[in-house]
């Protein structure tokens, strides 16, 4: 039986003893046995029913109650009613089952990121074979350019450099060596003896135990959290808030008006229908569908801000995120180095050996020789000029890389590599202090420093030159263009930024000190500290920190989930597979265009110019489309609540209904449906990211919102209700009805042109009424020629009667009551607000 242990804390000869194999490799007949125990070389995926899927979106408080009255339109014999409300259900589920289907599985890409060929040994012979028939014990061999599929305990290497930004967020390369004690509570970053699937040989060459395969490996831990479910939106969690308490309320009116009934003698069948046209009444039943139409223009807006919706609610989410925990290669910085700074007496002769010294081919390989070429301008030429003739690759424990090249002298020795090594090899010992002094200053600001020596070529082997010291050379990943901007427009709006990285300290705070993410007084916490925080210190010095760094995967998704346990809304940026646990863990994971699939699957939004800049103007548009859904709820709702009090109103005066099932499902989703569609388009009002965000359960139902709900309903609910009791003496409850319908329809157009905008009075900016949203006029044109059809040509399906000019002064003055009684209300609130600031 195989010993399970921490490979990287593994002396190899115990590696090779533990795993039961040998520089021969396995035999046939060993692979056969280990694949039958360990399976392929794949990470599982998770199959999820369609039907599953389908059903859950049915799991929503206003769908119960829009079936109950479904239940009872049928028990009653009402056909139309029953098939109308049911497929205003299935709409809106068929809409919500769409979104979801289209959803990637993050498991399967991340299976598919795996997916290669390896050279391993086998029975002493090197063949080409399938990453997935990879099993634990296999002797493999790494090139240049590969990736890692298993992790692997390194048995030999030459000059091995690994980038393992996909699943630390290390920005820069890594030196491995095979030769390295480790400790066994290392973390990821810090394994420098093992290949870890997922990474990507840059440079050099070595060989390896596979010590885990399949979802045994660190990459398939990372994918394990990408099975986790997401947190519920913020619209989601409001609605639900409301929902519960919105049944409550129903459960208690219904009941009272059902005690009325009884009282009032009315027969089963009859109370029956009052319950029927009482829960129509209560529900709105155009909510589902105009939401997701919102939700869905929003994300067309955004996608030519660069910003693709992967799940619609998203939309929504982003608006109301508290804190921005951001990457910082790709996101904030170019993720491309460049020399930011150098020192040296002699700038040409720094620039040769940057030259000569030099692997890169104008723009690939190593991204220090690349940075290095791109700042030589005549890199080409010189290379040409000064022939190289012999190499010394980089070693991982000389920490250097030398050529020799025909000078016009004789063959010299141009080395470049780290200070330190350098250093003890320094013929110029005079200028060691100089130079110590200029090191201490460039690492101080977050530059990876390398140094550049110069020698006469008299020996291969490196622990016999002097070489004297030319210069230093810094480099810097750059902030993208417009970040530092996006974050103080971010600081502005009320929230938080964030870097999360896995680069060292002092690089990371020297950017995110450029960019105003770290400002004087804050704090920089490393992987290692945070490790010793409990979760209550950590939340306690995440108020005090703007720059985490050395971060794994397990330390980003516990900040999230800590963030996430005291009421923050929280966006998640990344685009590597260390990044999925956070994305998946956040409101709403954010991806870059150029990250991984993995972490596009795992993400709900990708940000195609891989820029913070975009983020912030995303939420910008984010919070525009929260205004638009806070506005369609309160006109939506207020509906219902008007059609509630007149509907109970009537009940308590033992009058007959006003109006029937079908005229206020018309009303609901016809008439009110046309205008509400036009709140997707509706622009900014004012400046939205000039105030804080808002707590999800206040984002769309706070007091204010409720108030204004309550003074609309009341007021229009009386008024139609004593209209009514006036006309009954004065026409037939046919014309009566028909009018009660029209101007239950009119008022609530009246208060859908005043809901365009929830703070300015109409006549305040009247030319900003009518182009804050011009299609408006399209949509009451069309809403009223919908309710001349209802009246005029299908007066049966609607028992209606055609009304005469003189009847529709009546729903006119209903209209006007209705449009002046919300201006009234929003001028008391204006010059109230007025008032609450003057000094």
């Amino acid at each position: 039986m195989i010993e399970e242990r921490p490979f990287h804390s593994t002396s190899i000869d115990q590696t090779f003893k533990s795993l039961e194999t040998s520089l021969h490799g396995l035999s046939a007949e060993e692979v056969a046995k280990r694949k039958i125990q360990y399976g392929k070389n794949v990470i599982a995926e998770e199959k999820v029913s369609k039907i599953k899927l389908f059903v859950r979106q049915f799991n929503n408080v206003l769908i119960y109650i829009l079936f109950a009255a479904s239940l009872i339109s049928l028990s009653i014999g009402e056909w139309t009613d029953f098939f109308v409300i049911n497929f205003i259900i299935l709409f809106n589920g068929l809409i919500g089952f769409w979104q979801e289907i289209k959803a990637e599985n993050s498991i399967a890409a991340l299976k598919k990121l795996t997916e290669s060929k390896n050279n391993v040994v086998r029975d002493g012979q090197l063949g080409l074979i399938s990453s997935s028939e990879l099993v634990p014990g296999d002797l493999i061999v790494f090139h240049e350019g590969e990736i890692v599929t298993s992790d692997v305990r390194l048995v030999d290497g030459r000059g091995l450099m690994v980038d393992e930004s996909s699943l630390t967020g290390e920005s820069m390369p890594v030196m491995k060596d095979h030769t390295a004690t480790v400790a066994e509570s290392a973390l990821a970053y810090e394994m420098s003896n093992m290949l870890l699937a997922g990474t990507v040989i840059v440079r050099g060459t070595g060989k390896g135990i596979v010590v885990k395969t399949g979802n045994q490996t660190y990459f398939a831990k990372i994918a394990e959290k990408s099975k986790e479910a997401s947190p519920q939106t913020p619209l989601i969690r409001a609605l639900s808030f409301f929902a519960k308490r919105y049944v409550v309320l129903l459960i208690i009116l219904f009941t009272f008006v059902g005690i009325i009934g009884f009282f009032q003698g009315r027969s089963v069948l009859d109370l029956s229908y009052v319950l029927l046209v009482s829960l129509v009444s209560a529900v709105p039943e155009g909510l589902p569908i105009v939401m997701t139409l919102v939700m869905v223009v929003g994300a067309v807006l955004l996608s030519k801000k660069q910003a693709l919706v992967r799940y619609l609610p998203s939309v929504e989410t982003l608006g109301s995120a508290t804190v921005i925990a951001s990457d910082k290669t790709g996101t904030i910085t170019e993720g491309k180095l460049i020399v930011k700074e150098h020192y040296g007496d002699d700038v040409e002769k720094l620039k040769l050996i940057a030259a000569l010294c030099n692997d890169s081919d104008r723009g690939t390989g190593d991204p220090l020789e690349v940075a290095l070429a791109g700042w030589v301008t005549d890199y080409d030429q010189l290379r040409l000029q000064f022939p190289r003739k012999w190499t010394y690759a980089f070693d991982t424990r000389q920490l250097l890389m030398a050529t020799a090249n025909k000078t016009d002298s004789a063959e010299q020795l141009f080395v470049k590599g780290a200070y330190e090594s350098l250093r003890k090899r320094a013929s110029n010992q005079q200028n060691l202090e100089k130079l110590d002094a200029e090191f201490d200053l460039l690492v101080s600001r977050g530059l990876r420093v390398l140094a550049f020596g110069i020698g006469p070529f008299a020996s291969e082997d490196p622990d016999l030159w002097k070489l004297q010291i030319v210069g230093l050379v810094g480099f810097f990943d750059p902030a993208k263009k417009g970040v530092k901007e996006a974050v103080t427009s971010a600081k502005k709006a009320g929230i938080r930024v964030l870097m999360i990285t896995g680069d060292h300290p002092m690089t990371a705070r020297a950017v995110a000190h450029e960019v105003g993410i770290w400002n004087e007084g804050d704090l920089v916490l490393s992987g290692k500290e945070l490790e010793t925080l409990s979760d209550e210190n950590l939340l306690e010095a995440c108020k005090k920190t703007t720059v985490f760094a050395r971060i794994i995967p397990e330390h980003k998704y516990r900040i999230v989930k800590l963030l996430q346990g005291v009421g923050d809304i929280v966006a998640v940026t990344g685009d590597g597979v260390n990044d999925i646990p956070a994305l998946k863990a956040a409101d709403i994971g954010i991806s870059m265009g150029g990250g991984t699939e993995a972490a596009k699957s795992a993400s709900k939004m990708v940000i195609t110019d891989n820029n913070l800049r975009i983020i912030t103007e995303a939420i910008r548009n984010a919070r525009v489309i929260s205004d638009n859904i806070r506005k369609v709820i309160y006109y939506l709702i207020s509906t219902s609540t008007q059609e509630i009090i007149l509907i109970s109103l009537s009940i308590f005066g033992s009058l007959p209904l006003p109006l029937s099932a079908i005229q206020i499902l018309w009303i609901n989703i016809v008439t009110d449906g046309v205008l509400d569609k036009t709140f997707a388009l509706i622009k900014e009002e004012g400046d939205v990211m000039s105030r804080k965000p808002m707590k999800p359960e206040r984002q769309f139902f706070n007091m204010s919102q409720i108030g204004r709900i309550l003074y609309f309903g009341l007021i229009m609910g009386v008024l139609t209700f004593f209209l009514y009791v006036y006309l009954l003496d004065i026409y037939s409850f046919e014309v009566v009805s028909t009018i009660i319908f029209t101007s239950v329809v009119v008022s609530q157009w009246a208060n859908g042109v005043q809901a365009q905008k929830e703070l300015e009075p109409f006549f305040k900016n009247i030319r900003s009424s009518f182009t804050i949203n011009p299609l408006i006029l399209v949509g009451f044109a069309v809403g009223v020629s919908l309710q001349c059809i209802a009246i005029y040509l299908l007066p049966r399906i609607f028992h209606t009667v055609p009304l005469t000019i003189e009847q529709w002064i009546f729903p006119a003055i209903c209209f006007l009551i209705a449009f002046f009684a919300v201006e009234l209300r929003k001028w008391a609130s204006h010059w109230l607000m007025v008032l609450k600031n003057k000094p």
